[in-house]
C-alpha cells in the first residue's frame, strides 16, 4: 500500500523517528522549543539535525603528535590501510584535547538520496539539514573511540577530502570487516565520486 507515493515501510520509519523525537523530548534530552523549531524548519522545506539521534560523542586532542596517535591505533588493534596511513601524516591534529563533538551517522536515504548522490550532492544536503563536516582527526580518533563496532559495519568520514601521494583524494573510512578485524581506511574523496542510497556517513552536529 502508499500513501501518495509513499510505502507502508517508508511511513512506518517516518512514524519511528517522530516517536523518537517524542521521546528525547519527553526525556528532556532535546529542548522542546529547539524542537518545535527544527520540526517548523523541516515543514517549510529543509531538515534539521535535531531530526537526527547523535551517534558517538568523541574528543579530539588527545595525542601530540601523528607518530603517538599512530601507535595508539597500532597498541589497540587496528589496522591501518596504505592510503590511511599515506593521507595520516597529512592531517593537523587538535593542539590540546576538546569538548567532545557530537557525531551524527546518516545514509544517502536518510538525506531524500534514494537512489544515491555524489559525495558532493550528500554534504551540500547535510549542510542543508544543520550537519558540518569533520575535521580530518575524527577518522583516526573515531577508529580509537568507537570501540564496540558491530561486524560488517564502515562509516564514511564526511571530510575535507586530503590529497594522497598519487594525487587522489582520500576520506577516512572507519569499519570492521565480517571477520572482527577494525579497520582505519581512507580513499573515494573525490567529491564526483557516487556513493549508493545506503551508505553512510560521519558528520558533526552543528547543534
Amino acid at each position: 500500500m502508499t500513501r501518495r507515493g509513499v510505502t507502508d515501510e517508508q511511513y512506518g520509519r517516518l512514524q519511528r523517528r517522530l516517536d523518537e523525537v517524542a521521546r528525547r523530548v519527553d526525556e528532556g534530552t532535546i529542548p522542546f522549543d529547539n524542537t518545535m523549531r527544527g520540526l517548523q524548519v523541516f515543514l517549510e522545506g529543509k531538515f534539521n539535525s535535531l531530526l537526527f539521534p547523535i551517534f558517538l560523542s568523541i574528543q579530539l586532542g588527545t595525542h601530540s603528535s601523528i607518530n603517538s596517535l599512530r601507535a595508539s591505533l597500532s597498541n589497540c588493534g587496528h589496522s591501518i590501510g596504505d592510503w590511511a596511513n599515506n593521507i595520516l601524516d597529512k592531517i593537523t591534529l587538535a593542539s590540546t584535547p576538546t569538548t567532545f563533538l557530537n557525531l551524527i551517522v546518516v545514509s544517502n536515504a536518510d538525506l531524500g538520496f534514494s537512489k544515491g548522490a555524489t559525495f558532493a550532492e550528500t554534504c551540500a544536503k547535510a549542510k542543508e539539514s544543520g550537519l558540518d563536516l569533520c575535521p580530518a582527526e575524527v577518522g583516526p580518533q573515531l577508529r580509537l573511540q568507537y570501540t564496540d563496532q558491530p561486524r560488517g559495519e564502515w562509516l564514511v568520514i564526511a571530510m575535507e577530502p586530503i590529497a594522497d601521494s598519487d594525487g587522489g583524494l582520500d576520506g577516512f573510512r572507519v569499519g570492521r570487516s565480517v571477520g572482527g578485524r577494525s579497520w582505519l581506511y581512507a580513499g573515494c574523496g573525490s567529491p564526483s565520486y557516487f556513493w549508493f542510497a545506503d551508505d553512510r556517513f560521519v558528520f558533526v552536529s552543528r547543534r
